[in-house]
């Protein structure tokens, strides 16, 4: 598991986990607890071009289906097909092996996102 406090997140309950210029993404496990049991996970293909804040990719639970937003620019450049064909993997290691995508992104955008503490406010202090 990644260390929580070395992420940055979004208000739509993406966490971000940066190596140099790559980001990889993931939902919290606050928003996975609250999707509830996730039973499949779209996700745009290597190569595409996403744009922040927008529409990237599909997550559905038995409870309701969300929309994966793309907390930052730039091309992926890789997919968690393993979260694909066994989509619970997005409940059970949200932090982990549940990550959705990789994307080749420019580090600044970094000032941008929420640190541990503003996302915990930001859930009202659940974690």
């Amino acid at each position: 598991m990644n260390d929580l406090n070395s992420l940055k997140y979004t208000a739509e309950h993406e966490w971000i986990a940066f190596d140099g210029e790559t980001a990889t993404v993931g939902i919290t496990d606050f928003a996975a607890d609250k999707l509830g049991d996730v039973v499949f996970v779209e996700l745009p293909a290597v190569g595409d071009t996403v744009t922040a804040g927008d529409v990237c990719g599909e997550i559905e639970s038995t409870k309701s289906v969300g929309e994966l937003y793309a907390p930052l620019s730039g091309e992926v450049v890789a997919t968690n097909e393993t979260a694909v064909d066994d989509p619970s993997l997005v409940n059970s290691d949200a932090f982990g092996a549940g990550w959705l995508i990789k994307i080749a992104t420019d580090a600044a955008a970094v000032d941008a996102l929420l640190d541990r503490d503003a996302y915990v406010a930001l859930t009202g202090g659940e974690e």
